[in-house]
């Protein structure tokens, strides 16, 4: 990441400030402020201190993200944030409820996009929901390291097998006749949502209806399942995948593996983008959730490789910073988090 200075940025800010509103850093999104927001998202962006940041910030939600979560929390405090940053791993529609239903967190992560009924509630409360997006995941389709008969499978082997099949036989007579164990995340996970409407086209009903499938909301659940069982088959995030190879063998999605290469590109079917969400009002009120959001975003490219993820691009990480100019404004981050050179 590259750093910006204390006294750059208050000399920009200074420069700049007459271009738009006067007032709380939240006013004035208009030409000039976009004017502001592209120079330093094609130049340099800030480096937040964590000594610096004072107060708590509460984040709940995606159980997909929580290792990222985990890893970037871990370092803030490293790094020297002495305040209580609380993080919950709930899953995206849990997340959601409490963000945008109850008010009660600063920020939800999520393994999906909000959708317009939640937006709806968070409007409700004086929240206007800002996605940050972090990084991407790809789905994996999985089996257990005992099945050694699937290696490729097609979207419609992989609806009848979480909607009508109870034997493999079922789905194709060149497999054998055992009983398909089929294993989900509950509907409270962003991960369920997106996998229904990749496979289901948005209708639940089937998975939900399907014989003998087990839910959890616990991907470690889920894991032991499908590992311990030769005719087991789940679906989980890449980095949960990841640390659970040897119990665990990921299936080609028609005929296309999960890589890096096949995630960055596109071709693989089942890849999706993860995401913080918070609000402007959120930030006016707690100048600290800004700050842990600017330093997220700040060592995110590197930490999501190392947590399983698979990093932003250049563009898309520059979205991520617009939209994080816009909600913070300048003044206080000029003043209060920026490290002293």
């Amino acid at each position: 990441m590259k750093s910006m200075k204390s006294l750059f940025i208050v000399g920009i800010f200074i420069l700049v400030s007459g271009l738009f509103s006067c007032g709380s850093g939240h006013q004035g999104v208009g030409d000039s402020w976009d004017y502001l927001v592209n120079i330093q998202v094609s130049g340099v962006y800030p480096e937040i201190d964590p000594v610096k940041v004072k107060g708590g910030v509460i984040l709940a939600g995606s159980s997909t993200l929580h290792p990222l979560n985990e890893a970037v929390v871990q370092r803030f405090r490293d790094e020297g944030y002495t305040g209580a940053l609380t993080l919950d791993s709930i899953g995206s529609g849990a997340g959601f409820e409490r963000w945008a239903g109850k008010g009660e967190t600063d920020i939800a992560a999520a393994s999906r996009e909000i959708t317009p009924q939640e937006i709806s509630h968070a409007l409700k409360i004086n929240r206007e929901p800002l996605a940050f997006r972090v990084c991407t995941d790809a789905l994996v389709v999985a089996v257990s390291q005992l099945n050694g008969f699937v290696e490729n499978i097609t979207r419609e082997d992989i609806k009848l097998i979480f909607s009508q099949a109870r034997t493999w036989s079922q789905v194709r007579p060149e497999w054998p006749d055992i009983p398909i164990s089929v294993f989900s995340p509950g509907t409270d996970s962003g991960t369920f949502d997106y996998f229904v409407s990749k496979i289901f086209d948005g209708d639940p009903k089937s998975l939900l209806l399907s014989p003998g499938i087990q839910f959890s909301e616990d991907d470690n659940v889920l894991i032991r399942g499908v590992g311990e069982t030769e005719g087991g088959i789940g679906f989980f995030g890449y980095s949960y995948y990841l640390e659970n190879r040897s119990t665990l063998r990921a299936l080609a999605v028609e005929n296309i593996f999960p890589t890096p290469q096949t995630v960055e590109e596109g071709s693989y079917p089942l890849a999706r983008p993860l995401f913080l969400y918070t609000s402007a009002s959120v930030i006016t009120h707690r100048p600290q959730v800004g700050a842990f959001l600017g330093y997220y975003l700040s060592v995110v490219r590197e930490e999501s490789l190392q947590a399983g993820f698979f990093p932003l691009s250049e563009e898309a990480w520059e979205e991520s910073w617009k939209v994080w100019f816009k909600a913070t404004g300048w003044k206080d981050v000029a003043e209060k988090w920026l490290r002293t050179p």
